[in-house]
């Protein structure tokens, strides 16, 4: 390989020359170029002619790094003359680097029209000049390891180790690409479903693939970056080489494949094509062709999410109008559901929930821009619910400020559980943070919602006793009538930490702390609540409850429960009547005291119970016995706790309760067996931990469920089922 002519040194003198004439190229030279570069074609003075040994007159490209572009891409190398330096021997037809600097590049120019303006993106390309793509992809092979730069000190040691490679991409797209625009964008990406870990994840997933040569790799193969050259040898030649890389070439093929945008119906021919070419050059880099492009396809879908979305977010803020949204709105749902699957993302939100999502992102930057939050400025419009009354310590400048917020809320203040979306903001004047509370539209809810959590809330605050909750501080709707809630918020004050949960069990004051607070939950008067609450017995209604949920149940759901040996609703209810509880009186529950609805606190109140929406009227035994079902429970903590609530509480609340907590729980197993099958089957709200943890022991619960109602679980006769389900 002939090695590349030298560059010529430039002194001070004509480094500020160079440096005239690209600015000058700027102004003056045809413009194009992406998303990092700007290129400017433009021919040599006779003066730039000398200093970069030329001929007068010849055209030069002058790329021009964009000074504010996002980092968005994965770079092997930063200096592209290396590259092309290495290229050229094999490829001669690649630009020759005549001036490298920090901020420009001046290239030499290249005949021909970029295949883009003659073939757009999505058109089919000629079946010849397909295989003259895979040809040169192909020759890539033929560059030598050792006429490119060094390697990045975390490259995989083993140059045939296609799994590590991938894994390498991955963890550097992570590095590269998400962490340095996490604080600007994070908060947009958790309101969209996804989390900061999505991408080293999916490095933790790649599975074991065949053993195939590293080559030189282009890496961004599309219709921009082909040209298209006069001649007919070759006919295609390809440029702008600053993401190349060196591994796998079936990373090539499958990033060519998804940029280049060919009609899906082609892409067979494509991958034939290049198996061809490769396969005369080098034979092993066809190794497992069909088993693996797959999963760098799928890599290629899922690291795209994060440019997608941050290039579309960004055009925001120049798009006031609607167009602009819906623009947004289709490119951020396209890469969501093209990178779903990769990411393991199981709940894509929908068109309506990410244009809202986008709407707070433009409108919280637009009132940063016109340096107000005020309801004159920009801010996001707003109207009141009636059913809560204004609060003077949160009036109306409040509530705007607040929502504003909301859509610059960093991603460590947003957490978005099964429900609801919750964006932790500070509000000028209020002492302390606050949550806006939205309600999740696609969430598939199977327990039904009884009492309103403001009004829950509200009670709790008028009454005055020792129940450490929210306080509900505005309610209404914003944006298309979608409604949010402001509550005080009760996680940490500092931004690096999030609210900590006992995921794994109480500890001994903690549980003592929830028993008090659930006796003093018993003095909470209720009956504005519910006018009708205590007519009827509660745990009949309970069953009643579970039989009607189960018969509501989508199709595929009722028909895997009843492959399982789970009962149907009408036999289910038939079983039900064998149990009964002793009568107790009612009061407030909350409903759903899971361990993600308990904050721990560093005082001596140790809990605050949040997420009151599943609040109801009812046993008291119930709220403690469902408590002890969703939270990991030692005995002696369980033993604790009912003797400390059986002490405090009058006996009208306790009364029978010894025989009674089991037969609870036994209810509560049977609803989770119904309610867990049908979260595997819809893969509703897999991504929240207390959802997560519930199906990942499925099995046990489906044995326990199908033990209290005494049938027998089918299951039992093929074990992989109900593994393969969780």
């Amino acid at each position: 390989m002939a090695a590349p002519p030298p560059r010529p040194h430039l002194g001070e003198r004509a480094l500020r020359d160079v440096q005239r004439f690209v600015r000058l190229a700027s102004e003056l030279g045809e413009s194009s170029g992406g998303h990092h570069n700007q290129n400017h074609v433009l021919p040599l003075t006779e003066h730039m002619a000398r200093i970069l040994r030329r001929e007068a007159g010849t055209y030069v490209t002058v790329r021009i790094r964009r000074a504010h572009a996002l980092p968005v891409v994965i770079r092997t190398w930063e200096n592209e003359a290396e590259i092309l330096d290495a290229v050229r021997g094999v490829l001669p037809d690649v630009p020759e680097c005549l001036v490298k600097q920090d901020s420009f590049a001046i290239h030499s120019y290249v005949e021909g029209v970029p295949l883009s303006t003659v073939c757009g993106n999505g058109k089919p390309v000629d079946t010849f000049l397909v295989k003259s793509l895979a040809d040169l992809l192909a020759r890539m092979a033929q560059v030598r390891r050792e006429a490119l730069p060094p390697l990045p000190p975390q490259w995989p040691c083993n140059d045939k180790d296609s799994q590590a490679f991938l894994q390498t991409l991955a963890r550097l797209a992570d590095r590269q690409i998400r962490q340095p625009n996490w604080y600007a964008f994070g908060g947009l990406f958790v309101a969209l479903g996804i989390p900061d870990d999505a991408l080293t994840q999916l490095a933790a997933r790649v599975p074991a693939m065949a053993r195939r040569p590293y080559s030189l790799l282009h890496a961004d193969l599309h219709r921009d970056n082909l040209i298209m050259a006069s001649g007919d040898d070759p006919a295609l030649f390809c440029v702008d080489w600053e993401l190349a890389t060196y591994g796998d070439p079936l990373h090539d093929l499958a990033t060519h494949l998804v940029r280049m945008r060919y009609p899906r119906r082609q892409w067979a021919e494509v991958i034939d094509a290049w198996a061809g070419s490769m396969d005369r050059i080098r034979p092993a880099a066809v190794n497992g062709l069909a088993r693996d492009l797959r999963h760098y396809v799928a890599f290629e879908w899922a690291q795209s999410v994060y440019p997608d979305v941050m290039r579309a977010a960004q055009a925001l803020e120049d798009g006031p109008d609607q167009e602009s949204l819906d623009e947004a709105t289709t490119s951020v749902r396209r890469a969501l559901e093209a990178g779903a699957e990769p990411l393991g993302l199981r709940n894509v939100p929908d068109t309506a929930e990410i244009e809202r999502v986008l709407f707070r992102w433009r409108a919280s930057r637009a009132a940063v821009r016109s340096g107000g939050a005020g309801r004159a400025g920009g801010a996001i419009s707003w109207s009141a619910d009636p059913r809560l009354p204004e609060r003077r310590d949160f009036p109306a400048s409040a509530i705007d400020h607040a929502l504003l917020a909301e859509g610059m809320a960093l991603a460590s203040r947003v957490f978005k559980g099964t429900a609801h979306l919750n964006s932790v903001v500070r509000v000028p004047g209020f002492d302390s943070p606050v949550v806006v509370r939205r309600k999740l539209a696609n969430v598939c809810r199977r327990e039904p919602r009884f009492l309103s959590e403001h009004a829950v809330l509200r009670a709790i605050e008028e009454s005055g006793v020792a129940v450490e909750a929210p306080k509900v501080l505005a309610l209404g709707r914003s944006h298309q009538g979608e409604q949010y809630a402001i509550h005080t918020y009760v996680g940490p004050e500092d931004t690096d930490r999030p609210p900590s949960h006992p995921e794994l069990g109480l500890r001994p004051h903690e549980a003592d702390a929830l028993v008090d607070q659930l006796c003093a939950l018993t003095r909470v008067g209720y009956g504005e609540l519910d006018p009708v609450a205590g007519e009827g017995t509660f745990f009949n209604w309970l069953c009643d409850q579970l039989v009607l949920m189960v018969g509501e149940l989508p199709k595929e759901s009722r028909q895997l429960a009843r492959f399982l040996g789970l009962p149907d609703a009408p036999r289910l209810q038939q079983i039900l009547t064998r149990y009964w509880v002793s009568p107790r009186r009612p009061v407030l529950l909350h409903g759903d005291l899971n361990p993600w609805n308990l904050v721990r606190r560093e005082d001596e109140r140790a809990l605050t119970i949040i997420d009151w929406e599943m609040a109801l009227i009812g046993d008291p035994l119930y709220d403690l016995v469902r408590h002890m079902h969703l939270t990991p429970t030692r005995p002696e903590i369980r033993a604790r706790m009912f003797s400390r609530w059986e002490r405090r509480l009058p006996a009208d609340h306790t009364t029978g309760w010894e025989q009674d907590w089991r037969v609870y729980h036994r209810l509560e197993t049977v609803r989770s067996a119904y309610v867990d099958l049908d979260r595997l089957v819809t893969g509703a709200s897999l991504d929240a931990p207390n959802v997560r943890r519930a199906v990942e022991s499925y099995a046990m619960t489906l044995a326990a469920a199908t033990g209290s109602l005494g049938v027998t679980a089918r299951a039992t006769a093929n074990p992989y089922l109900v593994r393969a389900l969780a």
